[in-house]
């Protein structure tokens, strides 16, 4: 059901407090990617232009959890937000809910927005810890769930403080609110053709997304490196490349429920092959049908590139969750790219595109078309999970619009 989202509601002169997903790339100190952040400013600018007080909260990374970590901060984001909202953003305190925080909360004007330090520098955070909660639920008179990346996690501040705040507002943002429209209401009832395209390392990660898909989709086309579970299971040659062999009953039981729902499931049938697991070393070479011993699939092949864009090419509703190969070395990113550009193409011929988050996000900005999708997701683990058809206790609470 649609959420009542932060610009239907009334904010002037309060504080809203703001789970928001500043978990972005880094390196040596510096974001690699600002997306999350921009991507949320709509809803931050929409309560400060309207007179509230908006009061966030990330978590960033993976911290020990016993306290400030140099390395984990979030002042590169506040910074970053800064730039884009064209106005101060404070970071109070290297500790989220010390007396710091809570006297820069008590003392914001109309108009101010703070940035609370990495919430995962306590470990009641990811044990969802109530007292943790009621400290950072005392900032709020609105609670607003930014943060559709962690939504799928009942953490203490995406879940255990909206619980505590029963009878104030609870709220989606509007990118929560976007992303919950085309994951599940639009995907709910699409026009077909329907098109899942499935990639990335591992099958583990997609058994249930897949059971789920196999009754809704006409074609589910499989690649990267968990194709070769789905091919071992069918007795073909896959030399040295990945395969879950715990999986492969699993991939069995996939593949026989496909031809009982009569959605064709594609696989591989040609390879970009090498005998190393490496962008510039080993001895490279194209695999049609069987792997050759001492070889390892890297990528689909060009047959494949051709047969995967053409079944986008005539669909009308595509989603797609998981590269095709290492698109991040250049050698083995073409049918990665092949995908993500017909998958362009076919948004500009009328078909709703979604891109499920992650590294298929990842790979629609660099290879330059995210801003030719219907749709490109902010949650990898999170699309992943809707499209498994599972719900959200995060979303649940929320008012309905």
């Amino acid at each position: 059901m649609p959420k009542k989202t932060i610009d239907q509601t009334d904010v002037a002169g309060k504080r809203v407090l703001m789970r928001v997903d500043f978990n972005v790339p880094m390196s040596g100190g510096a974001i690699n990617d600002d997306r999350r952040i921009r991507l949320a400013a709509p809803s931050i600018r929409s309560v400060l232009k309207r007179g509230g007080r908006v009061v966030l909260m990330s978590h960033l990374g993976r911290p020990k959890g016993k306290g400030y970590e140099a390395e984990h901060s979030l002042k590169p984001c506040a910074e970053r937000l800064a730039t884009i909202l064209g106005s101060p953003v404070g970071l109070p305190s290297t500790d989220c809910v010390d007396d710091a925080s809570a006297k820069a909360v008590n003392a914001m004007a109309d108009g101010d927005c703070l940035l609370l330090e990495n919430l995962r520098f306590h470990t009641a955070e990811k044990g969802g810890d109530e007292s943790f909660a009621r400290r950072l639920a005392a900032y709020a008179d609105i609670y607003c769930n930014e943060a559709f990346g962690a939504s799928h996690r009942n953490d203490a501040s995406m879940l255990a403080v909206p619980r505590l705040l029963d009878g104030k507002p609870r709220v989606a943002g509007l990118l929560l609110q976007k992303e919950l429209d085309f994951l599940a209401e639009r995907l709910s009832n699409p026009e077909a053709p329907y098109v899942a395209v499935l990639g990335g390392a591992k099958v583990s990660d997609k058994i249930p997304c897949i059971e789920h898909l196999v009754p809704k989709t006409d074609h589910i086309l499989i690649g990267g490196a968990m194709a070769y579970t789905f091919l071992a299971a069918l007795d073909r040659e896959v030399g040295e490349s990945r395969v879950e062999h715990e999986r492969i009953k699993d991939a069995t039981r996939i593949i026989e429920l496909a031809a009982r729902e009569r959605c064709q499931l594609h696989l591989p049938t040609d390879h970009v092959c090498s005998t190393e697991f490496s962008g510039s070393a080993g001895d490279a070479k194209m695999c049609h049908g069987a792997i050759d011993a001492g070889y390892m699939g890297l990528d689909i092949g060009p047959e494949t590139q051709s047969r995967f864009a053409g079944l986008i090419s005539d669909a009308k509703t595509v989603v797609w969750n998981g590269p095709m190969g290492v698109f991040e070395w250049e050698a083995f990113s073409i049918g990665t790219r092949a995908v993500a550009e017909a998958m362009a193409e076919a948004t500009g011929a009328g078909a709703l595109t979604v891109v499920g988050g992650g590294d298929s996000a990842a790979a629609a900005e660099k290879f330059g078309v995210a801003s030719r999708m219907s749709h490109v997701s902010t949650g990898g683990g999170a699309s992943l999970e809707l499209l498994a058809g599972k719900r959200f206790a995060t979303v649940d609470l929320l008012d309905l619009a």
